[in-house]
């Protein structure tokens, strides 16, 4: 699948944070000529979706919940929220993708936002997930992923802009915001995006 055209910008929600991001007007699946194909993922990494905005927001804003922390963004896209966690203090941050094009999408944005993602071995203390419960397959086995870090003693922390499939009774809200997205991802142009706390 060719790669998409992506230019450094600031993110809509976190302006101190710029991420190297397809235009607006581009589609999820444009580089792919409008198909999905299940042989090679597309491009999430190369959009800043909403849930990811609202964590990167909400780590900014509450420093506390990471400084001198070891966090992990799970299913981390372009970065944005390893990246707010590294700018918050994080005393270690990694990010961690199925795909391996957005760990290199999110170790290059790291790179322009001055701040540096490593392979974490020691127990995680946070874990980070943005806009990951966007399919029955993917929202069971992320669950299954945060309630295992939850049982061993991570604080997991969730960014969720209402999509179908996220398990909310396993959470508390501890933030909303009115995320700026594309239209031609989400068909608005913002979305409200609860950042989660899972109990």
């Amino acid at each position: 699948m060719p790669q998409p055209t992506t230019t450094l910008r600031p993110a809509p929600l976190a302006p101190e944070i710029s991420l190297h991001l397809a235009a607006d007007s581009t589609g999820l699946f444009d580089s792919a000529g409008g198909e999905f194909r299940s042989d090679e993922p597309p491009p999430f990494w190369a959009f800043v979706w909403a849930g990811g905005q609202a964590l990167a927001r909400f780590l900014l804003d509450h420093p506390e919940t990471v400084a001198g922390r070891r966090v992990r963004d799970l299913a981390t896209g372009s970065g944005i929220a390893a990246i707010a966690a590294a700018r918050a203090g994080a005393a270690e941050v990694s990010a961690t993708d199925i795909d391996p094009a957005a760990v290199r999408a999110a170790h290059r944005n790291a790179t322009a936002n001055d701040v540096t993602l490593s392979d974490l071995s020691a127990p995680v203390e946070v874990l980070l997930a943005g806009d990951v419960f966007y399919s029955p397959s993917v929202a069971e086995e992320m669950t299954q992923r945060l309630r295992a870090a939850r049982r061993e003693s991570a604080e997991v922390l969730v960014g969720d802009p209402g999509r179908g499939y996220f398990p909310e009774r396993l959470f508390e809200r501890v933030a909303e915001y009115a995320v700026p997205v594309p239209a031609a991802l989400e068909e608005a142009e913002t979305l409200v995006t609860g950042v989660w706390r899972m109990r």
